[in-house]
């Protein structure tokens, strides 16, 4: 399947494409073998007679996962926040059933509002509900207002919102209720949708109001009139145009952002919420646990009769949108659906594993559930609530992964195994992806592969999240895994910041990643979705406010890959723009991560001897500056010690030493709090590396390199630190390599020598236009003027190139969207022609051959 530009995507490209000349190589350059007259740095000679890996129709995709408010507020089009009245302070601390609601009273109007758990509620998944007393008589109205996502709900002059609300009166004759878009003053900004409520039993109650007015700043005022008793639960307000026009649907603006990206596959619901909090099931009579881990069955059926859950990034989901709303979106985008389900273990940080083989085989069978569900005929037991919901026929689920992020490898195989045994005896078609845990690289990382090899599985799920420099050093990370073994699903990446430099380091590795697509089956970007307002992750592809969305230099770049991927790798050779590393040089560093810890004894000498720094603290802390300005640092004791169990960087350095090979010896004791303590080596500016012993809540020591306040990690191993325990540590640095001791015993080495390659390409042919695509990412400063060499003549003399180039500190923002892609007509395309590629650019040329 050839994934070349939509047709919409190339009349766009045709009504606004320059003519731009290109600079050819002359006659000369015609005959093989010869040169140009140009001086070049850089070369890339194409080889179209050799055969490259074919890449998958499922290259490029998107990972989803409720994190920054993604869901609720986010790409689920419900506007009123709490709709159900379940927050609580499981969620965050401070909320209540009235979260986002404020009891209001209009002309007069009296009564109260209260939330109740009790036996009258809507049903035992949607346990809390709106308890009104009305005391108004003839008088007013009394009712709640809602506030909604942000500043408040987003409304649109002249469109249509559908209203509903369940509700129930022990009043005789009834309730009048009523339901109004109004602004924060209370002005109305809409038409009422009015309804009598009769009888004290559970009925729904829909209309639809028109907004007068365009506002981000909207509330949902819901009044009622009269005495007695009304019960009011899932209040509820969606735009009528919801992405595909889709009933309980999607907010239309993030929906057509991600439908763009033409991905090929969609993996959902995550991410750490799959795996992370109790994996029991529900629970009657105490209610649903709170923090429970992503199960689907709680996110199917009627959107009220569905459980709400207190998400692991610290705020309540309401499966309004769940696995079925998932399902239709990625056959309305044309993706494959690639679901995740726990494997009953902690990950994401965490090591626990659940040891009951009755709960096991219960999550077994919910899989084997969701397959039924997903492919099962309408007649099946889940595949008729498939049907139910509005989808008789079949989803075609053929891919699904199993865990996410595990830290227990050898617990994390075993329950793999159970998964994979039961669900290949049911369902043989279906792939089953294994995970790597949550680095790229250390003892868990192998473990987990040696357990995939052993196991024989098909693909293996990596993530990682790392410095541009990372990214700019590993573009050859695939050219040397095992072909024979496991492929690889690069589900979660990112480079750690979100400006242009950030978004051309990746551009750079996904040249490898095509390159390497005979074991890369699939990548995807993440995080996908970040709310301006809340977040608690960065980067992320596309932010949004509550009306307006943007996409961030990431996601120009993942588009610009991911509608021009072409079917097959022409191999392809380059040179030029390879930067070698530099040796680990500048001063010596102290720090803690929410712990407090006293140092002592710090000393640097050169490796004959000669001493370049000694401190004992007799004199004070006079020789340390900050580098990142938080913690409690003093002299107490004749020792250096920090205080602040709270902070979570708080280190401090030596001045420059001027050398690249130096022994640095201290001691160091941990008084308190949850890590252990780092030393830094190489610190220069706001890059460093530091040793962490005693890392991730006490379970894991690193060394890890920090460039432009981007971490990566270059080893990882188990480790802990004991409290009140005083460590001798030495570290021995010889250039571009380190050698860690801790009491006298090698720790471990790194050797940080990998060449930078600013200038990086790889060359893809689509087969259903025949054209050659190159792609070519130039992350230098100049402009990288470069000997094209195609290995035969193209079929036209003219290509349309698209190119995203700039400052390398640029961003955008709700205010501002400086990067973008520019497309145009290039002529003057040779079988070898010269071109020169902006500096900071990423540059696409698709050339007919035929």
């Amino acid at each position: 399947m050839s994934r070349s530009p939509s047709r919409a995507a190339l009349a766009l490209v045709a009504a606004t494409a320059l003519t731009v000349p290109l600079c050819a190589a002359g006659p000369a350059a015609a005959a093989p073998g010869r040169g140009t007259t140009s001086t070049h740095t850089h070369t890339l000679t194409v080889d179209p007679a050799a055969t490259g890996p074919q890449i998958g129709e499922h290259m490029y995709g998107m990972f989803y996962e409720d994190i920054n408010n993604a869901a609720d507020g986010g790409l689920y089009a419900e506007l009123v926040r709490n709709r159900s009245f379940e927050f609580s302070g499981a969620d965050r601390a401070g909320w209540d059933g009235l979260t986002a609601w404020t009891p209001t009273a209009v002309g007069g109007g009296r009564g109260t509002a209260t939330t109740v758990d009790d036996s009258g509620r809507l049903n035992e998944r949607n346990r809390t509900y709106l308890r009104l007393d009305l005391s108004s008589g003839t008088r007013g109205t009394y009712g709640v207002t809602n506030s909604g996502y942000d500043q408040g709900l987003a409304v649109e002059a002249g469109e249509l919102y559908d209203v509903s609300v369940w509700a129930r009166s022990d009043a005789p004759g009834g309730t009048p209720l009523t339901v109004a878009l109004t602004g924060a003053d209370g002005r109305a900004l809409s038409g009422q949708f009015r309804v009598q409520v009769r009888g004290d039993g559970w009925r729904q109650y829909r209309g639809t109001v028109r907004a007068r007015s365009t506002t981000d700043a909207a509330r949902l005022s819901v009044q009622a009139a009269g005495s007695g008793t009304l019960r009011l639960d899932m209040v509820s307000a969606l735009p009528r145009e919801t992405f595909m026009g889709r009933p309980n649907g999607l907010r239309a603006d993030l929906a057509e952002k991600i439908a763009a990206l033409e991905p090929g596959f969609v993996r959902f619901p995550g991410g750490c919420i799959v795996n992370t909090g109790s994996h029991e099931g529900y629970d009657a009579a105490s209610g649903w646990e709170r923090q429970r881990s992503y199960q689907w069955k709680d996110t199917v059926g009627p959107v009220e009769q569905r459980a709400t859950n207190a998400n692991f990034w610290g705020y309540n989901q309401s499966y309004g949108l769940g696995y079925y709303e998932y399902f239709q979106f990625a056959e309305d985008i044309g993706a494959m659906p690639l679901p995740v389900v726990p494997a009953l273990l902690t990950g994401c940080g965490q090591n626990e594993a659940t040891d009951d083989p009755e709960l096991l085989q219960r999550h077994v069978q919910d899989t084997l559930d969701l397959i039924e569900f997903a492919n099962g005929p309408a007649t099946s037991t889940w595949g008729r609530v498939r049907a139910e919901m509005g989808h008789p026929e079949p989803f075609g689920l053929t891919h699904l992964g199993i865990g996410n992020e595990e830290n227990l490898p050898e617990e994390y195989a075993e329950n793999f195994a159970v998964f994979r045994d039961a669900i290949t005896a049911a369902h043989p078609e279906i792939t089953l992806i294994y995970n790597s845990g949550p680095d790229d690289t250390g003892a868990v990382f192998d473990a987990h592969w040696a357990n995939a090899r052993e196991l024989g599985v098909e693909v293996v799920d990596e993530h990682y999240y790392n410095s541009p420099a990372w990214f700019l050093r590993n573009n050859d990370r695939y050219d040397s895994y095992d072909r024979s073994g496991p492929d690889v699903f690069l589900g979660e990446y990112a480079s750690l910041d979100g400006k242009l430099a950030n978004a051309l380091a990746e551009a750079s590795y996904m040249t490898g990643l095509e390159r390497n697509a005979d074991v890369v089956r699939m990548a995807s970007y993440a995080p996908l979705l970040a709310d301006v307002a809340e977040n608690q992750w960065r980067p992320d592809m596309i932010w949004f406010d509550g009306d307006e969305s943007w996409g961030s230099a990431s996601y120009e770049v993942q588009k610009l890959f991911m509608t021009n991927v072409g079917d097959r790798v022409v191999p392809s050779t380059a040179t030029g723009g390879v930067v070698p590393a530099e040796p680990i040089a500048g001063g010596v560093g102290l720090s803690t991560w929410r712990t407090a810890a006293r140092y002592d004894d710090v000393r640097v000498t050169t490796p004959g001897g000669e001493v370049l720094f000694s401190d004992d603290f007799s004199d004070g802390d006079g020789k340390w500056s900050p580098v990142t300005g938080t913690g409690e640092w003093s002299v107490t004791g004749g020792a250096y010690v920090q205080s602040d169990t709270t902070a979570e960087n708080t280190l401090v350095r030596t001045p420059d030493l001027g050398v690249t090979d130096y022994d640095v010896s201290l001691t160091a004791t941990k008084t308190a709090g949850d890590e252990g303590f780092l030393v830094g080596f190489g610190v220069d500016g706001d890059g460093y590396y530091w040793w962490n012993l005693g890392g991730w809540n006490g379970t894991q020591d690193a060394v890890e390199k920090t460039t432009d306040g981007a971490k990566e990690a270059l080893l990882v191993r188990p480790g802990t630190i004991e409290t009140g325990r005083t460590y001798d540590l030495r570290v021995e640095v010889r250039g571009t390599s380190a050698a860690m001791y801790v009491d006298g015993e090698l720790w471990g080495t790194i050797t940080d020598d990998a060449a930078t390659q600013e200038f990086s390409q790889v060359v893809t042919r689509d087969d259903d236009t025949g054209e050659l695509i190159v792609k070519v990412v130039n992350n230098g400063d100049e402009p990288a003027r470069t000997r094209v060499d195609l290995g035969a003549e193209p079929a036209h003399p003219t290509a349309r190139m698209t190119v995203i180039a700039g400052d390398p500190q640029a961003e955008n923002t709700r205010e501002s969207q400086p990067v973008a892609p520019e497309t145009s007509t290039v002529h003057g395309i040779e079988r070898v022609f010269t071109r020169e590629f902006p500096a900071h650019s990423v540059t696409f040329l698709r050339i007919p051959t035929r």
